[in-house]
Formats: structure tokens, sequence, C-alpha cells
């Protein structure tokens, strides 16, 4: 789970470095707006219309005209989805362990069904 973990992390602070974002807003960037899109591209692509991905759009530049600072925007946002994530200790996880099956195998899991249901 760590070393997962400390790939994952690795690679959202080297890519906001490269394009001067902080890690807190690529984290952001990745799990609220890239992967759900995506799957809305790929739900469009099963249903046959672009329906999924044009209310999205909409709703990503309705958001992107609303937000008035980004990076504070992804810092409050970040703080909500850590503590979300260390709701999960009272089970027995811990932020790691949380951070690795929701943020990673799940959305793993999801792209492995629409995938599948796309080919099929």
């Amino acid at each position: 789970m760590n070393k997962i973990f400390r790939i994952v992390a690795g690679a959202l602070w080297l890519v906001g470095r490269v394009t001067g974002r902080t890690y807190n807003e690529m984290n952001i960037i990745v799990y609220y707006f890239i992967i759900p899109y995506s799957w809305l591209l790929m739900l469009d692509a099963i249903l046959g219309y672009h329906y999924c991905a044009i209310i999205g759009g909409v709703v990503y530049f309705l958001l992107w005209l609303a937000i008035k600072n980004f990076r504070s925007f992804s810092d409050d946002l970040f703080d909500l989805s850590v503590k979300f994530l260390n709701s999960f200790n009272k089970y027995g996880s811990n932020y790691v362990a949380s951070s690795v099956w929701i943020c990673v195998a799940v959305p793993i899991v999801i792209y492995g069904l629409l995938f599948y249901i796309i080919l099929i």
C-alpha cells in the first residue's frame, strides 16, 4: 500500500511541479475533474450520445467561473477529502490504505467495468 501511495502521490507532485500547480491542486484536478469527466466520456460511448460529456463540461465551466481562487478551493476540498479518508480509520484502516483503496483501486475497477461494457 505504501509503495502505491508514494508512486501516485509522487506523480501528482511531479506533474504539479512541472505545471506550476500545488500537490493539492493536482489532486483535485485529477480526482474531481479529469477522472470523473473521463467516465462521462466513456458513459457517452456506451450510450451512444454526448449528453453526459456536454452536461459535465457545462457544470465544470460554471464551476470554473464560480471559483475565484483555485488554490484555496483545492486546499479546502483536499482537506475535506483527507477527513473523508480518515473517517475509515474507525474500521481499522489508515489514511494511506484508504487512499489506495478509494483513490486507486475503485477508479481502476470503474474503468475496468466501463471498458468491458464498451468492448462487449
